[in-house]
Parts: structure tokens; sequence; C-alpha cells
């Protein structure tokens, strides 16, 4: 199986793989540094270009990314791959340009009790101290996207109004980002509060790219990309097998799987982005055996996705009887 080519790529959905950075990092088995590179690598091979290589946190606190650099450096000559990283803080950026990232995700909680407790600094700090990153980054050339993460709801302060999501927003957006992306870091949104929340955006920027991070935890995360692409985002995360989650949001399981999401959208007529050299289609099929194959890695059962066990759409000599 394999996603249809757009038409014109600026008016198809662009997908981000997650699963190096947000799969592994909740993840008990600590990979080594070649496999976390030969998923990087397998998701070049089936057309993704937009990944999220590592993140740029303390190894104490996140050890599945402690070899942020190493990886980075076995990957520094991939061709047609773009590197993210996530940072946190300054300290997170300056590595991030040294170690060759081509663009970076900074992370602004919209709650004030998951950015305690995830980073340490308030919501309101969080904002300032990405004002001080974006700055940073465009002098040295690079996009960054800020994430606003919890915009769905938060594990210890419980809802998060959209007016609260927009309060934040607005603040980031004075930071000029190259890309705004919003998350469901625990996966309690639904459709209507990514509707209203990206119609406010749209509302407060009408040019700002608009990405969006789902998890599948409720069994909602599939329906919030639809809604999603519907409001007018241009950019989803998925990651690989549907693997990983937040580690320090308690039950913020269930990514929603690249496989699984590239199904959904070819099915509903949905181009999807696609930047092969050689052109053709991101392959969904590729996808998901590298989705079956990093779940063993993991020592896990089996990968949450449902493609790699399920198949494509099935042919007629193929069907069940």
């Amino acid at each position: 199986m394999s996603t249809q080519s757009p038409d014109a790529a600026g008016s198809a959905i662009e997908i981000v793989e997650v699963a190096p950075r947000d799969g592994l990092q909740n993840e008990r088995r600590l990979l080594p540094t070649a496999t976390k590179v030969e998923l990087v690598r397998r998701s070049v091979a089936a057309g993704l270009r937009r990944v999220e290589v590592t993140a740029f946190a303390r190894p104490d606190r996140v050890p599945q990314m402690a070899d942020a650099e190493d990886v980075l450096a076995e990957l520094r000559d991939e061709p047609g791959l773009r590197r993210i990283g996530l940072v946190l803080n300054r300290r997170g950026l300056d590595r991030a340009l040294a170690a060759g990232c081509d663009e970076v995700t900074v992370v602004v909680v919209a709650s004030d009790g998951l950015a305690l407790r995830n980073q340490g600094a308030d919501t309101a700090a969080q904002v300032a101290a990405w004002t001080e990153i974006a700055a940073a980054a465009r002098e040295a050339g690079i996009p960054a996207t800020v994430m606003i993460a919890a915009a769905f709801g938060c594990p210890f302060d419980g809802e998060v109004p959209a007016a609260r999501v927009l309060e934040v927003a607005r603040g980031c957006l004075a930071g000029g980002p190259a890309e705004l992306a919003i998350a469901d870091t625990i996966g309690v949104g639904v459709p209507a509060q990514v509707t209203e929340i990206v119609a406010g955006l749209r509302a407060l920027d009408a040019t700002v790219p608009l990405r969006a991070h789902f998890h599948n935890t409720r069994n909602t995360g599939y329906a919030n990309a639809v809604a999603a692409v519907a409001a007018g985002v241009s950019a989803l995360d998925a990651s690989t097998g549907g693997i990983g989650g937040c580690p320090f949001a308690p039950g913020a399981t269930g990514n929603i799987a690249t496989e699984d999401l590239l199904y959904l959208l070819d099915r509903s007529g949905v181009a999807v982005r696609s930047d092969r050299p050689e052109g053709g289609p991101l392959d969904a099929s590729a996808i998901a055996a590298t989705g079956t194959w990093i779940a063993d890695e993991l020592g896990l059962p089996q990968a949450p996705a449902m493609l790699g066990r399920a198949g494509g759409f099935p042919t007629p000599a193929s069907a069940p009887a």
C-alpha cells in the first residue's frame, strides 16, 4: 500500500515523523544509538523527510535521549532528511545547533501544573524562554516551531480552556515562530476542541503554518487528526508503530501511528506531501514493517499500530471468505 502523491505540495498534508523522539522517550528499554539511527533511515527510505530525531534534554531525566549528539553525528550527511531536535531551553538550542539540526521544536506547556513538572518553570516563563530561543534560532538561520503542549487537557490542572490556549498562543506568536503546533499531550481531546482551537489560532494569525500532535490514548486521536485537516492544519505528527508518549504526564501513551494515519488519509482522499527525490508517494507498507521491527527492538508484544497486523485494504483475491 502507498499513499497518494499530492497534485500540489502546498495543499497537501505533511507528516512529521516523531518516533525517534516522542516514540522512544517513554519506553523502558534504552535502545543503542545504531538502532535509533536505523529507525530514522528506514523512515527516510519510506519517504518521510521531516523527522524529530532526538531531544536535547537532561540525561538524568530523559535517559532515552542521552545520546542525542551521537545520533545526529551519524545522520549528519543523510540525504533528504530534515533533522528536527526538540529543545526546552537555550542550552538545548545551543546543543542542537552544534549537533547540526536543520530545525528545532520548542515546547511551551499551556497549563502551569504540567509546565512546572515538565520543565520546572510556569507557562509565562516558558513563553519568555521561547521568545529568546526563537530569536537565537533566527540568528542562526534555522526554523523554530513552538509547540503548545497540554492544549486539550492537563493531568494536574484538569480542563485547559480554549481561551487559555489562545492566550498562550498569542504570546508565542509574538516570538515569530516558523510554525505553530498544538499537542494533545495526554490524549483527552475531541474533534470539537480541535475545530475551536484551530479556528481561534487562525483568527490570531492567518499566515503562520499550523501543526498538530495527537495521542490516541482514548481512541480519539485519529478523529482529531481528521478534524485538524478539515480545520486547516498543514502538518500532523505521527509515530511509526504508534509507540511512545510523555514521561512527565501520567497515562500519556498512545501516539497516533504513522502507518495508520496514512491509511486513513489515503482512503479519505486527502493528499499527503511526498518529497522523495525519485518521486512517488510515501510507502505506508514499509512504514508498517518498520513499526513491527521497532516494537520488537523495544521488547513490546506488538506495535500499537494496526496496519502492520491487518494489512492495507484487501484485494478481492485476498479478502476473507
